[in-house]
């Protein structure tokens, strides 16, 4: 009988939402529990198997010197490494420590500080090891999920959005609130997999899947900031939840400077 791949979950820093929506995926998860030996999931389950592993699902970003330590050791041990959600990929919201003093942070909430080991920037896992294949969104979209298990399984590349919000809010008809209300809206900029939910409640994009392919991040700030927007009003769009994606922080950056 033919050994099934080998599935691990791990986690770094993070909320386990991006766990949470592959638990989520309810009765498609028993067909993948039927398709692959899932070996190491806490969130799931307190049973751990040993690598190495065929598939590594990894949530979160390096904030400790113990995580730096600890994504190489995964790395070695996995045939695919994925990586789930804005944490992993572009360090998550807590990568907003990158613009200020971690060593106050600490001093501020801990009566020991003295007592933990933090890294002064969280950064995705792409930043420590090699990854196969990066999964967007916060949290991340179970059905693309499911497409990249099954696309891995299946020995294909996974077929996710690469698309623009924008053009998902074309297709649903749904009123530019950029053009209509003149919001402030990332969804030129961001990659679709969402569904476009803001934009459809009258509200602009917050950019919570990431950058788009080639995202002109540089060109909407300054149509946003010529059609009456203050540089101090788009920073925090662009310092959310992918603060630390290079697109997003290079002009959050310039727009900061501008005051």
């Amino acid at each position: 009988m033919a050994r099934k791949p080998r599935l691990a979950v791990f986690k770094f820093a993070s909320c386990d939402g991006c766990q949470l929506s592959l638990l989520d995926c309810e009765d498609e998860l028993l067909a993948v529990a039927d398709q692959v030996e899932i070996a190491y999931f806490l969130e799931a389950s307190s049973h751990i198997e040993p690598g190495p592993y065929d598939i590594a699902l990894v949530e979160g970003s390096i904030t400790t010197p113990d995580d730096a330590d600890r994504i190489c050791r995964v790395r070695r041990e996995s045939r695919f490494l994925v990586t789930l959600g804005a944490c992993a990929t572009a360090g998550g919201i807590q990568a907003l420590r990158n613009w200020g003093d971690h060593e106050a942070f600490l001093r501020a909430v801990y009566p020991s500080p003295e007592m933990l080991k933090t890294l002064a920037h969280s950064t995705p896992i792409a930043e420590h090891v090699s990854v196969d294949f990066e999964l967007r969104g916060c949290p991340i979209d179970r059905h693309q999920l499911l497409e990249v298990i099954g696309a891995l399984l299946a020995g294909r590349r996974p077929r996710t959005p690469s698309h623009s919000v924008c053009l998902d809010c074309k297709r649903q008809g749904t009123v530019c609130v950029v053009v209509a209300h003149g919001q402030p809206c990332l969804g030129p900029i961001t990659q679709a997999g969402c569904g476009a939910i803001c934009p459809s409640f009258d509200r602009g994009c917050y950019g919570c899947f990431g950058p788009a392919v080639q995202a002109n991040v540089d060109g909407l700030a300054s149509y946003l900031v010529a059609a009456g927007q203050r540089p101090q009003q788009l920073v925090p769009l662009l310092r959310n939840f992918n603060a630390g994606a290079p697109e997003f922080r290079l002009v959050g950056d310039r727009l900061d400077r501008q005051g």
